[in-house]
């Protein structure tokens, strides 16, 4: 197997074991990174020389001493919002251009005490305000499964990283899906935990009341090794959450037998293409092959939790860029812009309505995650859109339908891969529990992870070209 192929818990293992160095594997990451990624544009800066430098000092540690975690040793790379200490941070912003942070932040502090090496910050759709990734003032990131269709936003970046194997694993954002529609439309695995689960101190915000930080990789068991030492509670944060943080790698594969499976069923959420409907009935067959008891069941107010989430997203984002919108508005990306103008606009009855709608809505979902213990839906309603297509507001109402119900609700939610389509494009699961259930639901979905192969399947990015 190829160094660069490895995923997070395989390259750490034979790191601890001294099999190869994590200096060996963070060279071959670079050295596909520049190979590769101009045809793909996943980070907008590369940090070599960090990252070989904290490569050797993880070598020396480990020659000397056990590994610190799992992770020591094993290179990573960052959605750019997450502020880094001597690193710009840029937001995909034109305004955040020359920002350098004074010092991490938390989750980032939280992966260097783990020994983790850090390649660079991933690109990204602009204030995270979109999930295309086509930046304007970055450059498009470019789906590896075929370049001429977007990553998903907004942490194409990091999704289109992993896909393309130039990192074991990444953090990205979600605030209306930005971890899960990238991971979908990428074929990798992007978990929002609970809202206040992992830390937001030290993210550059787009909305207060709905950001969640996130790990992803191309493995759910990745993912739960991420979430492990990114999960706390953080009393510098004022919307971090003091609830314990399980061991998610510990049961991890006990399976599903007799648990209560719901499959989404209603108007809302059967409003997806034919090819998609059909992988997630047979996702939710494969389950019930495996023990669980799965039905059909309509889903509380998909579309109210959607619309409202939306509402607030770029309410929210209005009111933070507010100085920014006021004095450069030209600086903004023009669907950016548009956004924020619409944010702007509403009123306070409006918005009052909608955060009215979050409580009800938070009640109702605990209620029905008392009858079931996971619920299934697409995690998009298509695949990845061509680049040169409907314009990115537009596909931002199509690509979070399925999506942002569960950040209104702050409910952890995943998506992994469960299939592919005719003309060759990945197709997301996902998977929703109950608040704090990050632990059962990383269970559920390992269990089909292991019962399928689709997470083997690694796009051939050196045989695709900008002309199809």
């Amino acid at each position: 197997m190829e160094l660069t192929s490895l995923t997070l818990l395989e390259a750490g293992r034979r790191i601890a074991k001294r099999e190869i160095s994590s200096l060996e594997l963070t060279r071959a990451q670079l050295e596909r990174i520049r190979a590769w990624d101009g045809k793909i544009n996943a980070f907008i800066t590369l940090t070599e020389a960090a990252a070989l430098q904290a490569a050797r000092e993880a070598q020396s540690e480990i020659q000397v001493e056990a590994p610190r975690s799992p992770l020591h040793g094993v290179p990573l790379a960052l959605k750019d919002l997450f502020e880094t200490q001597g690193v710009r941070t840029t937001a995909g912003s034109k305004f955040f251009r020359d920002y350098i942070p004074p010092s991490d932040g938390a989750v980032v502090a939280a992966l260097r005490s783990t020994g983790t090496v850090l390649l660079g910050k991933l690109n990204m759709h602009e204030i995270a305000l979109g999930v295309t990734n086509v930046n304007p003032h970055y450059g498009a990131c470019r789906n590896p499964w075929n370049l001429e269709r977007i990553s998903g936003g907004s942490s194409g970046g990091s999704a289109a990283a992993l896909a393309a194997e130039f990192c074991a694993g990444a953090l990205g954002s979600d605030t209306g899906g930005s971890i899960r529609i990238p991971a979908s439309l990428c074929g990798v695995v992007g978990l929002k935990p609970t809202y206040g689960r992992i830390s937001l101190r030290g993210v550059i915000p787009l909305s207060w009341n709905l950001d969640h930080a996130g790990p992803m990789a191309r493995r759910v068991e990745d993912v739960a090794a991420l979430l492990q030492v990114t999960a706390s509670y953080d009393p510098q944060d004022p919307y971090s959450v003091r609830v314990p943080v399980d061991d998610y790698l510990e049961g991890i594969e006990l399976g599903v037998e007799g648990w209560r499976i719901a499959l989404a069923s209603d108007e809302f959420f059967s409003q997806a293409d034919s090819e998609v409907l059909h992988l997630v009935q047979t996702a939710a067959d494969l389950l019930e092959q495996l023990g669980a008891h799965v039905e059909t069941r309509e889903v509380p107010q998909g579309y109210q939790a959607a619309k409202a989430n939306g509402l607030m997203v770029i309410s929210d984002a209005a009111a933070y860029h507010r100085q920014r919108l006021e004095e450069r508005p030209q600086d903004f990306g023009e669907d950016v812009l548009r956004r924020l103008r619409n944010g702007a606009a509403y009123s306070a009855g409006e918005y009052i309505l909608a955060r009215r709608t979050q409580s009800n809505l938070r009640r109702q979902y605990e209620s029905f995650f008392e009858q079931v213990d996971v619920l299934l839906t697409p995690t998009t309603p298509v695949t990845a859109p061509p680049i040169e297509g409907p314009d990115a507001v537009e596909q931002a109402g199509r690509l979070t339908r399925f999506t942002a119900p569960f950040n209104l609700t702050g409910l952890p939610a995943i998506s992994l891969p469960c299939g592919f389509t005719q003309n060759g494009m990945p197709v997301g699961l996902q998977m929703i529990a109950a608040p704090w259930a990050e632990r059962k639901l990383l269970r559920a979905a390992f269990a089909y992870q292991q019962a399928t192969s689709w997470h083997t399947r690694r796009p051939q990015i050196s045989t695709l070209n900008l002309n199809g």
